[in-house]
């Protein structure tokens, strides 16, 4: 068998699509589809609603709503099966439209990605499990770019971190195993922190299992892959800082404003205007209808404007956006010098394209100058400066009174929660006597039910107290030992790892760290550490101390053994091997290649957008060696990192 070229989402997105249809087509008729909100979002990026109507379906309804209707005979339920929510409100709609119809429904379930005991379980218990057909949909990575895939699992961190919920790691392997059947094993597997150690070797269990499976032997990988050069997987708790910052690039700044889920922002049409083709009742260009109005805007690739903007350093794109608007005013005014009628008929044939690219270019210009609007502002402006006074290793004392007088202010909580957790994960926590006051603090301006609120960011670690003045300049007592660190000792790596970059070009960046504006991702840097040896030993050590170091040829974290030893969770670097005689053939009948591999880069627990553009930055410099694939359990930023812990409820307040 021929070795895969390497790994194409376009194939995982039509697989997806595909098998959820094939399970549609399986209901003949018409039918009503009742579908879980968290999913809504992921499915819709790889099929269209005209599709699933293409495919029978009449009606969709979401399941929380619990207001599906007795219109067709056929309803199928698609949820997650992994907790006892979503199958208790799927019995309870079964058994009222058994109830309430006269029609003799006929019912699917169809568990998201896989049918559980609790599901079971549940739907026995209601005394409905023989009144329905249940089914699978194995949908776990949804390709949101070409170069990222994501689990979507919107619960994630805070299953992870604040209830312990192992069910993340194992649905992480289960969307990995796939991969290695179809392209061969991971030749090594490396990784930092507790639950990248668990994922790792529920890939060896996993492939254990495949293996003494006879009916999965045939079609599984024995050999490592030729196309994949290694899994990299990163524990999200390893660098809780990192997502605690402001992300400063476009496309992370449209989520830290308006918010993105599943490659759409809903934004009000007052800063994006109508959507295209919709009818305007006046010429006015903010009319009194348009406020309040929110337009959902698709935020990915198709979109040419957007893929060139989404990485850039937020402070250039209004220079960017100039220059193709004088681009495009110059192509539009090109028909006048047209001469000829085929000068003519190839500019009408461009037309199309232009007014694409006119109401994208209208688009970004609204979101740039509202963007603009609240990175000008004084809130804005005294965070950033708390944030990067933090990272520069400044005494965080001094930024108390900053944060006292953002409390005052009436700041919202997740901007004051986010400066705090960040000093505290920078710090090694905060002195006992700064975080009662600050405790005090929040529950006075902002409610007594914030008391729920700090203990899960402490259960979580975001959120502590330190010991003693000490911790500061040493939080984990760097002696050089083996033992596995308990928290990231970030003023040792922001020396080792040159985490802050005085000098940042965001114009031609030649750094990660123009993603944060003089900070680089420690996440990401400790992936420069794999695949960029000899470039990273030369930014932090100098060229002739990389050039007498590590060769380029060293694999895993050879050469920053000492700034692991100083983050958070295990270390690990396994290789897979498969069997001697299959690889010496696929040796001889492949030769050696010569083709760019792909390295398979896994956050577990959430990544940034702005994460995701240091990594394409990191892929570009690699470009013709190595392609990086980018895969997550959800894509996340600090405001959601702190919605895990907020407590909603008020305690009566009223």
């Amino acid at each position: 068998m021929a070795p895969h070229s390497g790994i194409n989402t376009d194939d995982i997105r039509e697989k997806a699509r595909k098998d959820l249809l094939d399970l549609l087509e399986g209901v003949r008729g018409k039918k009503n589809l009742v579908i879980e909100k968290s999913l809504a979002g992921p499915i819709g990026i790889f099929v269209k609603f005209s599709t699933l109507q293409d495919h029978g379906v009449d009606k969709i309804f979401f399941l929380e709503n619990d207001n599906v209707d007795a219109s067709q005979k056929n309803v199928i339920f698609l949820a997650r099966g992994e907790k006892a929510n979503q199958p208790i409100a799927v019995a309870e709609q079964i058994k009222r439209l058994q109830k309430q119809s006269n029609i003799d429904h006929e019912f699917s379930v169809v568990w998201v990605p896989r049918r559980t005991l609790v599901c079971n379980k549940i739907l026995e218990e209601a005394g409905v499990l023989g009144d329905v057909g249940v089914e699978e949909l194995p949908l776990h990575f949804i390709p949101l770019e070409q170069d990222v895939l994501s689990l979507c699992l919107d619960d994630c961190f805070s299953d992870l971190y604040l209830r312990k919920d192992p069910t993340s790691i194992f649905l992480a392997a289960q969307a990995l195993m796939p991969i290695q059947q179809a392209h061969g094993l991971f030749p090594r597997i490396i990784g930092k922190g507790d639950n990248a150690h668990r994922l790792m070797e529920l890939l060896f269990r996993m492939r254990s299992e495949a293996a003494a499976d006879e009916s999965t032997t045939s079609k599984f990988g024995l050999m490592p892959s030729a196309s994949v050069e290694s899994l990299v997987i990163i524990d999200r708790e390893i660098d809780f800082a990192t997502v605690l910052l402001t992300q400063l690039t476009y496309e992370g700044l449209i989520d830290e404003m308006f918010g993105i889920q599943h490659n759409q922002a809903e934004i009000d049409s007052s800063v994006v205007g109508p959507a295209p083709g919709a009818q305007q009742s006046g010429r006015t260009p903010a009319a009194p209808a348009q406020q309040g109005l929110k337009r959902k805007i698709q935020l990915d690739s198709f979109d040419k404007l957007f893929e060139q903007l989404r990485d850039t350093n937020g402070a250039i794109v209004d220079g960017l956006l100039n220059k193709v608007a004088r681009r495009l005013q110059s192509d539009m005014e090109s028909r006048h010098t047209a001469k000829t009628t085929s000068e003519l008929r190839d500019f009408v044939n461009k037309l199309p394209g232009y007014q694409t690219e006119q109401q994208s270019l209208k688009t970004h210009i609204g979101l740039t100058e509202e963007i603009m609007k609240n990175t000008q502002g004084d809130i804005f402006r005294r965070t950033l400066e708390v944030q990067q006074n933090l990272y520069d290793g400044s005494d965080p004392s001094y930024q108390h009174d900053t944060i006292e007088e953002l409390i005052s202010r009436d700041v919202p909580l997740t901007a004051i929660l986010r400066l705090l957790c960040l000093e505290s994960c920078i710090s090694g926590g905060l002195r006992p006597k700064d975080l009662e006051n600050f405790k005090r603090q929040i529950l006075h301006a902002y409610g007594y039910q914030h008391l729920l609120t700090l203990d899960a960011l402490e259960k979580m670690g975001l959120l502590s107290s330190r010991a003693s003045a000490n911790v500061l300049l040493n939080p984990i007592g760097m002696g050089g030992g083996a033992a596995e660190a308990t928290k990231t000792n970030y003023n040792y790596l922001r020396r080792v790892l040159k985490l802050v970059v005085d000098e940042v070009n965001e114009q031609n960046p030649n750094d990660i760290a123009y993603v944060y504006s003089g900070y680089a991702p420690l996440s990401v840097r400790l992936v420069q550490s794999i695949i960029q040896k000899q470039h990273l030993l030369t930014i932090t050590k100098g060229a002739s101390a990389a050039s007498n170091g590590v060769s380029s040829a060293a694999h895993g974290w050879q050469g920053f053994e000492e700034a692991l030893r100083n983050t958070k969770g295990e270390t690990f670097n396994r290789v897979q091997k498969g069997d001697d005689q299959a690889v010496k053939a696929r040796h001889m009948l492949a030769g050696t290649g010569g083709k760019a591999k792909t390295v398979v880069v896994m956050f577990l627990g959430g990544i940034t957008f702005t994460e995701i553009a240091a990594l394409r930055f990191v892929a570009k410099s690699e470009e013709g060696r190595r392609k990086i694939l980018i895969c997550t359990t959800d894509v996340i930023s600090g405001d959601r990192m702190m919605e895990a812990a907020i407590e909603t409820g008020d305690f009566g307040r009223g």
